[in-house]
């Protein structure tokens, strides 16, 4: 008589085997974000990831290549994403650059990626190879993309003149110290200031600084 064999539950690594590589990633970020990176093992991270750290190396070489990985899979999407806003966007160049400007602050301030900066910037030094691809691969590709938008705007006229890549670095920066806020001073202090009001402020100043004026004469 021929039996029918019901094959037991597939095991976890062999039914998820292509969300491995993610699942790494994220645990490092959260290994990376509350440990720092020096003080983070491969073993908390497949501690974690819920796999042995063999199965990392399957992926990744080392914990360089692993938070060089996290930016790519974190960052670099919402970087293609911001660029088809920008390909496709209808309105004026002022809403444009907000609607980045905002996008930017929900993907890094407000999300695990705030971690990311902290991370590269007290590495930079340990790994400069690692430095210098995050900057090529993601920071001066997102300052281009904003660059690219002052400088539309000033030839619309709706921006005065300017150093459009210097105004680029700076529409980010407050981005970026947010981040770093969060992450480094905020958790130590029982009244940390609230974040949101700071970037619509620096937000405020960035849009009314470049915005251009008439002069009319006589009293404002």
């Amino acid at each position: 008589m021929t039996s029918t064999h019901t094959p037991a539950t597939e095991p976890r690594w062999h039914r998820r085997k292509e969300d491995r590589p993610a699942e790494i990633l994220e645990a490092a970020l959260i290994e990376f974000g509350s440990k720092g990176y020096a003080a983070t093992r491969l073993d908390d991270i497949a501690k974690r990831a819920g796999c042995t750290k063999g199965t990392i190396f399957l992926y990744f070489a080392n914990k360089e290549e692993l938070l060089m990985a996290i930016a790519r899979q974190f960052v670099v999407p919402r970087l293609e994403m911001a660029e088809q806003i920008v390909e496709s966007h209808q309105g004026t160049m002022r809403e444009l650059l907000e609607k980045l400007i905002r996008a930017r602050w929900d993907a890094i301030a407000c999300s695990n990626i705030s971690m990311l900066p902290k991370l590269i910037f007290s590495e930079a030094a340990n790994f400069p190879e690692l430095a210098r691809i995050y900057h090529s691969e993601i920071i001066a590709r997102s300052h281009g993309l904003v660059e690219r938008v002052l400088r539309e705007g000033v030839a619309r006229g709706e921006f005065r003149e300017m150093d459009a890549a210097n105004v680029a670095r700076a529409a980010v920066a407050p981005v970026l110290m947010a981040a770093l806020w969060k992450h480094t001073f905020a958790p130590h202090l029982d009244n940390a200031h609230e974040i949101s009001p700071f970037f619509e402020t620096s937000l405020d100043l960035l849009l009314r600084g470049i915005a251009r004026t008439e002069t009319t004469g006589g009293d404002a």
